[in-house]
């Protein structure tokens, strides 16, 4: 992959995927310009939620309103990571103030973060150190459903078998 981590396919609802067309996706960001022509689009209602966001396997971001599919954002492709954000104007820049990998079409592992700091980066946006909230996704062995592991306990919700310590969703990546 070139110096990238990870990759993700979709894993989520075949329905989902399915309904994205060609020419469906975020807006791409791939330098400051683009993104002061897109944050200006936004409207102060739209401002104080967070964003749909993949980065695509191109290194750049892509932003689309909250209520988008992930699957839509990234046009049904593959992608480096995948989750929500916020952005918040501090003195005279854009500052993202929340950031996470929640996105349980893709369930990115949290070592994806270096993509997303790699993407803020390129459009010189202000970041925190890592994902502001962690989500940590883990596929059950036993029935091999979707797990959100919550407080450290690695134990499946669905049949309460034990949860693998490393990510493992996607079982052909």
């Amino acid at each position: 992959m070139s110096g990238r981590e990870r990759s993700y396919r979709y894993v989520g609802p075949v329905e989902l995927k399915a309904a994205v067309r060609h020419g469906d996706g975020g807006r791409r960001i791939g330098s400051a310009a683009d993104f002061g022509g897109w944050i200006v689009e936004q409207s102060a209602v739209e401002l104080v939620e967070p964003f749909t966001f993949v980065v695509g396997m191109d290194g750049v971001l892509r932003l689309a309103p909250r209520r988008s599919e992930h699957v839509a954002c990234a046009g049904g492709d593959v992608v480096l990571s995948a989750g929500e954000i916020s952005f918040v104007r501090e003195a005279d820049r854009w500052t993202v103030s929340e950031v996470s990998n929640q996105s349980t079409g893709y369930c990115p592992d949290v070592a994806s973060w270096v993509e997303v700091a790699r993407a803020l980066d390129a459009v010189g946006i202000r970041r925190p150190s890592g994902f502001t909230h962690e989500v940590v996704f883990r596929r059950c062995p036993d029935c091999q459903e979707h797990n959100i592991v919550r407080e450290d306990d690695f134990v499946c919700v669905f049949c309460g078998s034990d949860l693998p310590a490393v990510w493992n969703v996607d079982p052909t990546a």
